[in-house]
């Protein structure tokens, strides 16, 4: 049964004032802008739709919920190690590692539990476990965390004022919830993705310059 303390630990979690430095990454994002793949609000919408249906959104849910119902650390570390595969370039490995070992640590000291080095939503699906938080809330939680952060991201490499990156948001809050409960029963064989532009503008980010953003 989910409690308002629960959604309140989530809440607190997936703030931006959780310290795991979400505001350094962009997904790609950044190069994507540059390029003019993304040149308005429809584009970046279309774009983050992408990611949370058929990409690492996607992916993230399917790992959050590997990890929440993992119990033994043998097979967490397979998880993690899965994860790290599929993260298409560097960066990706990097924007998951330096999250998720951030996320662990804090969540450690406050909540207690070991502090694993591990990628974010393996981390938070860990987190979320040990506190018998619903993992489906959790999923659903985490993708609007990362949908946020990447429009808060557009907003300072393009011409998006707040009024319209809101109105991106709750119109993909509905696209979060579907594809967190989507995942419910999938395991690591149904990993996948065909967003092949966001791979490639991560690739591209690792020699852009001058660039603002981590990845």
């Amino acid at each position: 049964m989910t409690t308002d303390r629960d959604v309140l630990t989530l809440a607190q979690w997936l703030s931006p004032a959780f310290p795991v430095g979400a505001f350094a990454y962009s997904h790609g994002l950044e190069a994507a802008i540059w390029s003019g793949a993304i040149s308005s609000g429809a584009d970046l919408k279309d774009w983050l739709s992408d990611i949370i249906a058929h990409g690492s959104g996607r992916n993230d849910c399917i790992l959050l919920r590997a990890a929440y119902a993992c119990t033994d650390k043998a097979s967490l570390d397979r998880i993690n190690d899965t994860a790290l595969a599929f993260a298409a370039s560097a960066e990706r490995q990097l924007e998951q590692t330096q999250q998720g070992a951030a996320f662990g640590r804090t969540a450690a000291a406050v909540w207690g539990g070991e502090d694993n080095a591990h990628v974010y939503p393996v981390a938070v699906g860990q987190a979320a476990a040990r506190l018998k938080i619903d993992a489906s809330l959790t999923a659903a939680m985490y993708l609007h965390a990362v949908v946020s952060n990447l429009i808060s991201a557009a907003m300072r490499l393009m011409a998006l004022g707040q009024t319209d990156g809101q109105a991106i948001l709750a119109a993909l809050i509905p696209l979060c919830d579907e594809t967190a409960k989507a995942t419910v029963g999938a395991t690591l064989d149904d990993l996948q993705s065909t967003t092949f532009l966001v791979d490639i503008a991560a690739m591209h980010h690792e020699t852009l310059q001058p660039r603002i953003f981590s990845t």
